[in-house]
């Protein structure tokens, strides 16, 4: 297999780290593209990474499709869920995960242009939604466990890109549980050997 990569992309950090829990990133070759490569438009219209190719030479993509992929083969514990509470559980933690990165990742391009008052209002909003789903992990933070599942993968993901990118706005106030939590499992392999090189 082939993984469209880019070593400071979250989504690709989480597709990595799962396949790590996993026991199957010797299986996968890394394949450092840029986004504006000819090559990856021709295997994923929307020339993004994460992008996965298989063995067969499907391409699959994005990261919870390829996490999903890549939980299904091997013969490590699967980290989604088959069935019941526990997969509607895992699937909307590694939603709320998603959503702190879906409101991060395009506010650095806004902060480096002209603030107008229409970017300011944007700029709040995402950091409204960051918040709101950090109070919600820390609620949640007694139930989260050491990387078993897809959302506490996806989870980890996202605090450590905080970390990467917005060091300058701290979310360790006021979540005790979640960065104790934190701190233990970004010891683990899944992500220490995952972690953004910069800048």
């Amino acid at each position: 297999m082939k993984l469209a990569y880019s070593p400071n992309s979250p989504y690709v950090r989480k597709c990595w780290a799962l396949a790590i829990q996993r026991g199957i990133e010797d299986r996968i070759e890394l394949w450092t593209v840029p986004t504006t490569d000819p090559a990856l438009a021709a295997v994923n219209p929307l020339s993004k990474v994460p992008t996965l190719i298989t063995d067969e030479g499907q391409a699959i993509y994005d990261s919870p499709v390829i996490c999903e992929y890549l939980d299904s083969i091997g013969s490590g514990p699967r980290l989604f869920p088959e069935s019941g509470p526990a997969r509607w559980k895992a699937l909307t933690q590694a939603a709320l995960a998603d959503g702190i990165l879906d409101a991060t990742q395009p506010r650095r391009r806004e902060v480096a242009l002209p603030q107008d008052e229409g970017r300011i209002t944007y700029i709040k909003l995402q950091q409204g939604k960051v918040a709101r789903a950090l109070d919600a992990l820390e609620a949640d933070a007694d139930s989260l466990g050491d990387l078993g599942t897809i959302g506490e993968i996806a989870i980890a993901c996202a605090l450590g890109y905080l970390d990467f990118r917005y060091p300058h706005e701290p979310w360790r106030p006021g979540h005790p549980k979640l960065e104790a939590w934190y701190a233990r499992v970004a010891q683990l392999p899944p992500m220490s050997r995952t972690v953004p090189p910069g800048p």
